[in-house]
């Protein structure tokens, strides 16, 4: 009656509680205080690596936390495999037995079942041989039954929970993302999102280009191995897999990575939208076995999301472009110029910087259409702005301002520099063969400087069309640079 009693009050205890970690307390507490054991361990099964693992345990040194035992292996693993108690009343005489512990003497392993399924055993150790009697396993299989079925109710609604904030996580990062329409502030916001949401290491998107991937945003605590920008080719490493199956792919066992050295695991998730495969997301986590099947549903919902956000900032960027393109020639527009001007007057005055505007007209250009007429007219515009483009600083631009006149912004520089690069492209341009034109084409610019020629945008737009004039009337098939009377001003008044 009072073993009876004792099961009664230990049930209760490890039913009383829906939190995982309560429960595994609770059934270790209850074990040292009614059965009197020194050693108790709690080994979980996983399934897909077909061992047992210790979830908890009293009376063992934190080194046997790492315990791993191959389902069917040594007293544990045989219990789990066979589905009842497996007692050794003298583990030294067990040609099976796993030594872990040096004090134990006697060993019950108790298999922990739910409907069937062997979610885990219960390991029993004393010091003591022969220590459990056929009554007392009895009473721990009973009580390992109730301890089962709290340790499911547990992991349930630890799942449900999980899934209701995962849940909560898609809904949040939906809202956040399918508003934002430009591009770089999207993926700046993706990362983070899906990192803290998710409480993985790093996470990473890159974005196919040709046939490379580039890595576009990345955000959390592992040491980055290449700086964003970074080109990848779509072949290799995890993400030429997932690419190629169009599936997302778990990598548990990593050691370092292109992007990381400190991975231990990652997941790579294909960026669909409307069935093309336009980039992937990455995450990574700097300890190995992270990631898990039940994982991948939620991720791949905030994949989507993210895939259908980056998709429509993508065409807004592509819409602009249009806007800012001119249709002709393929190059920017007098809109993008003005635009680009206003920033960097405002930057080269905050911070000192020099910078140049360069007005070129292309040389007798309407005699030229009344001779060979508007389509050869056009491609000679088309092949001009090619020869501007293509001679340039990345940072620099070129756009076509208006019929056969082009403007240039040359950022970070100084007159010598600006005029050279228009002699440069003047001759350039003298030189060159166009296909179809039995005579060659001229230009001539005019160059205005900042703070040299004016202090402000209107000035120096002012000045540059000043000495682009001068250049014309002066003979054509050369270039000027404009006068200095504002900043010979502006020191007299210093």
């Amino acid at each position: 009656m009072q073993k009876n009693a004792l099961l009664y009050e230990a049930s209760q205890a490890v039913l009383s509680t829906l939190d995982l970690d309560e429960v595994l307390r609770q059934i270790l507490a209850s074990m040292r205080q009614h059965f009197d054991l020194p050693n108790v361990l709690i080994l979980l099964v996983d399934p897909e690596k077909q061992d047992l693992s210790i979830r908890s345990q009293v009376g063992c040194d934190s080194e046997a936390e790492k315990l791993r035992v191959p389902l069917g292996k040594g007293i544990t693993g045989a219990a789990a495999v066979q589905k009842k108690p497996v007692y050794v009343p003298d583990v030294s005489r067990d040609s099976n037995y796993i030594k872990n512990f040096e004090k134990t003497r006697s060993e019950v392993a108790i298999p922990m079942i739910v409907r069937d399924e062997v979610v885990g055993v219960l390991d029993c150790q004393s010091e003591n041989l022969d220590h459990f009697d056929a009554e007392t396993i009895e009473l721990l299989r009973l009580f390992a039954m109730q301890a089962s079925m709290a340790l499911q109710n547990a992991r349930l609604y630890s799942l449900e929970r999980s899934r209701a904030l995962q849940l909560e996580a898609i809904a949040a990062i939906a809202q956040q993302t399918t508003a934002v329409l430009d591009m770089e502030q999207l993926l700046g916001k993706v990362c983070p999102l899906v990192r803290h949401s998710f409480g993985v290491a790093h996470v990473s998107v890159l974005l196919k280009d040709g046939e490379d991937l580039v890595l576009r945003a990345q955000n959390g605590k592992l040491k980055p191995q290449a700086e964003q920008g970074g080109r990848f080719r779509c072949s290799e490493s995890g993400w030429g897999k997932a690419l190629a199956a169009g599936e997302t792919l778990i990598e548990n066992q990593v050691n370092g990575c292109e992007l990381y050295c400190e991975a231990r695991s990652r997941m790579c998730i294909p960026l669909v939208s409307f069935g093309k495969t336009f980039g992937v997301l990455m995450l990574h986590n700097d300890e190995p076995g992270k990631f898990q099947a039940q994982d991948v549903p939620p991720l791949e919902s905030v994949a989507d999301i993210c895939a259908t956000a980056i998709q429509n900032a993508n065409y807004v960027e592509r819409v602009k472009q249009l806007a800012y393109r001119d249709g002709l020639t393929g190059i920017f527009n007098r809109r993008f110029f003005e635009l680009r001007m206003a920033e960097e007057m405002e930057r080269a005055q905050r911070f000192g910087a020099g910078m140049a505007i360069i007005m070129i007209d292309i040389d007798r250009f309407k005699g030229l259409n009344d001779e060979f007429g508007h389509l050869l007219g056009d491609e000679v515009l088309r092949q001009v702005a090619s020869l501007l483009h293509d001679q340039l600083r990345k940072f620099d631009v070129v756009c076509r301002y208006g019929g056969e006149e082009f403007a240039i912004l040359l950022s970070q520089t100084n007159p010598q520099h600006a005029i050279a690069v228009a002699e440069k492209l003047r001759g350039l341009v003298e030189t060159w063969q166009f296909p179809g034109l039995p005579r060659s084409v001229t230009i001539s610019a005019g160059v205005a400087t900042y703070p040299e020629n004016a202090l402000e945008r209107d000035g120096l737009m002012k000045a540059s069309d000043a000495s682009l004039y001068a250049a014309k009337q002066a003979g054509r098939n050369r270039v000027l640079l404009a006068s200095a009377p504002e900043k010979a001003q502006a020191v007299a008044n210093a």
